[in-house]
């Protein structure tokens, strides 16, 4: 259901895209609900969009290329600039910087990083979190969240390293059809080339060293080559840029990675796992 609090929070990208639309269908004197048959969404569904009561779902903005676009290509490039509405505040400037980045060194502690997380995991996992979300807001966070995936295929290829605890491999989110095929997904993205993943073991602290106590992080090298840290804790976020202070982080992930299992131990322990979801 549209909601009304969404109009006074929508991004100036939804907006505009939004007057664009309304402008176009005046335009070839197309009403709300003739607009909604061509596009096969209701007349409520475009006046929403419209007022964006409810933001256009990249499925809507498709059907409104073909029917108002005149081949321009307006409502296919909205879609990048619409879905950074919808991400958090707290993460719109560090997901700009993942989608340019050259390299990515990441560290979850608690779930499995949203880069690598399937649809319905995320989905569970943002439905089930706190304060609760609306429907829509759920729905348009996991298609953010699920749109960042175009990372694994963008040219120039990028290269990410993934370091997860253990302890995420072993903390059902959803259900145990859910975890099977979020671990199975796990071992495939382990397989890119492109990608190494390693597990953090339950274990690692009886050596007397234990590194990754100070929680996750994100590495980024820009295509600028230089080396930028994101933090997120409790919906706040940082984004540390003093070249001393990276330096720390950059060795502490490194003492991390130093602990953790190698690449094909870590994906028979991921294998593993999942099949004892079966």
């Amino acid at each position: 259901m549209a909601r009304a609090e969404n109009k006074e929070t929508a991004g100036p990208a939804t907006r505009f895209m939004a007057e664009i639309a309304r402008m176009l269908r005046e335009r070839i004197g197309m009403t709300q609900e003739e607009l909604g048959v061509e596009i096969g969404y209701s007349a409520a569904a475009v006046s929403a969009m419209e007022t964006c009561a409810q933001p256009a779902s990249d499925h809507m903005l498709v059907e409104l290329e073909r029917v108002l676009g005149h081949g321009l290509g307006i409502f296919v490039r909205a879609r990048e600039y619409v879905r950074l509405d919808k991400y958090p505040a707290q993460f719109k400037n560090y997901v700009l910087l993942e989608q340019r980045a050259v390299g990515l060194c990441l560290y979850a502690t608690l779930v499995v990083q949203g880069l690598f997380q399937t649809e319905a995991y995320a989905r569970a996992l943002i439905g089930g979190g706190y304060p609760p979300l609306s429907d829509q807001r759920v729905d348009d966070l996991v298609e953010a969240r699920i749109a960042r995936k175009g990372l694994f295929e963008r040219e120039p290829v990028a290269l990410i390293e993934l370091i997860m605890e253990e302890a995420v491999l072993r903390r059902t989110i959803g259900n145990a059809q859910v975890m099977r095929d979020q671990l199975s997904y796990l071992a495939e993205c382990a397989r890119r080339r492109n990608v190494t993943l390693q597990v953090l073991p339950l274990d690692c602290g009886l050596s007397g060293e234990y590194a990754g106590g100070h929680g996750g992080m994100n590495l980024v090298e820009t295509p600028e080559h230089d080396r930028l840290v994101y933090l997120e804790a409790q919906d706040e976020s940082l984004l540390v840029s003093e070249p001393a202070k990276v330096s720390i982080y950059a060795q502490r992930y490194a003492k991390i990675r130093s602990q953790a299992l190698g690449p094909r131990e870590s994906l028979g322990l991921i294998e593993r796992l999942a099949g004892e979801h079966e």
